[in-house]
């Protein structure tokens, strides 16, 4: 069964986003059930539950907010390699660009790819004046691609208990 959420597909030279469907189910959980994937995420791996309840987050979002998290899927492979998009939940610090790509893909370019590929969705599309992405002080790869897509960073701050940095970027509009 697929779900349309009216989301647009996005391409790039390597790269498709696309809304998933509950067919990605088992490639998402192989993503986020590895360790050094959620390291500065979760701290560990996901259980299958942990996995169904943040799949399902992840699509709820678009249900709710009318944006969310795109499936990254390579081009050569047609496989689900990540995900990257949109995150607002209620209490957070504010409109957040994110990233999580499977660890046998890492170094390949992928998140600063489709996070450069969704900007213009963010600023242009949803009318965003500002994004922003929390990322674990540790997590240089993340800090990395944030500076990649031209966010610098703003504070230091606890988020559901965490310290997280927030790197952000505003629209030039």
């Amino acid at each position: 069964m697929i779900v349309s959420f009216n989301a647009p597909v996005l391409q790039t030279e390597r790269l498709t986003l696309r809304v998933m469907s509950g067919d990605d189910f088992e490639a998402f959980h192989r993503i986020f059930a590895d360790d050094e994937v959620q390291r500065y995420l979760a701290g560990k791996g996901n259980t299958r539950d942990e996995s169904y309840r943040s799949f399902s987050m992840t699509q709820g979002q678009w249900l709710i907010r009318g944006y969310g998290f795109f499936g990254v899927y390579e081009n050569a492979t047609n496989e689900l390699v990540g995900r990257v998009g949109f995150h607002n939940p209620e209490g957070w610090p504010g409109f957040e660009i994110g990233w999580t790509i499977a660890r046998d893909r890492w170094g390949r370019g992928y998140a600063t790819e489709a996070a450069r590929r969704l900007l213009p969705v963010a600023f242009e599309d949803l009318g965003q004046k500002h994004v922003i992405s929390v990322i674990h002080p540790e997590n240089a790869a993340s800090i990395a691609v944030a500076k990649k897509i031209g966010e610098t960073f703003e504070r230091e701050m606890e988020v559901m208990g965490r310290q997280a940095l927030i790197y952000g970027l505003s629209s030039r509009a």
